[in-house]
């Protein structure tokens, strides 16, 4: 190689001096110069993995605890068997309403979801017509009581004469899915309603 350089006239030099550097500008711009970052993503990585280990650590160190809690909360509540949840649902709605002075004019069909581990979802939608005040002292007392009902979507709109409201009112109660032998032998035998 040496010889063959040394055979070359100065500019044939120059020109493949000025080829080679070319070459290794264009070998660096295509295969180093694209890595020079790859440093500082991998330090990126190794702190979100160090971020997502100690998250990690912190979550199963809670572990007894939130055993301790759920455990309890198994325990706790009412227990309705899951033949009586529907009718349980409606009788908690229909007598809170007429505990607020008005009626119901329509429900809908009683929908049941079970994708929860703990609970399942009764959904029931209903339509009233009641002055302010009793709307509002009705969902107080739904959502003070020992029941797991809470208000998912509610439509407000005045009637006609604008003396009541008309509502559309989709309420959520969630029961225990698999109580604990204790739950169920705690509430059998208390004394019915």
């Amino acid at each position: 190689m040496k010889k063959y350089f040394e055979q070359l006239r100065p500019a044939e030099r120059r020109l493949v001096i000025g080829v080679a550097v070319v070459l290794v500008l264009v070998v660096n711009w295509v295969y180093v110069w694209p890595h020079f970052s790859d440093w500082g993503r991998l330090t990126d990585r190794y702190e979100d993995a160090q971020r997502k280990l100690k998250l990690y650590q912190t979550a199963v160190a809670q572990k007894p605890d939130l055993e301790k809690s759920v455990s309890k909360y198994q325990t706790e509540g009412q227990f309705v068997a899951p033949e009586d949840q529907a009718i349980n649902f409606m009788r908690t709605i229909q007598s809170q309403a007429s505990a607020s002075g008005f009626g119901i004019q329509s429900f809908s069909r009683s929908i049941m979801r079970t994708n929860d581990a703990f609970f399942i979802e009764q959904q029931q939608t209903i339509n009233v017509s009641a002055t302010e005040d009793q709307l509002v002292d009705f969902l107080y007392k739904l959502g003070s009581g020992a029941s797991m009902i809470r208000v998912r979507d509610l439509e407000l709109q005045p009637d006609q004469p604008h003396q009541h409201l008309n509502a559309n009112i989709k309420l959520v109660a969630n029961y225990q899915k698999n109580p604990t032998p204790a739950t169920a032998d705690k509430n059998s035998t208390a004394k019915p309603k």
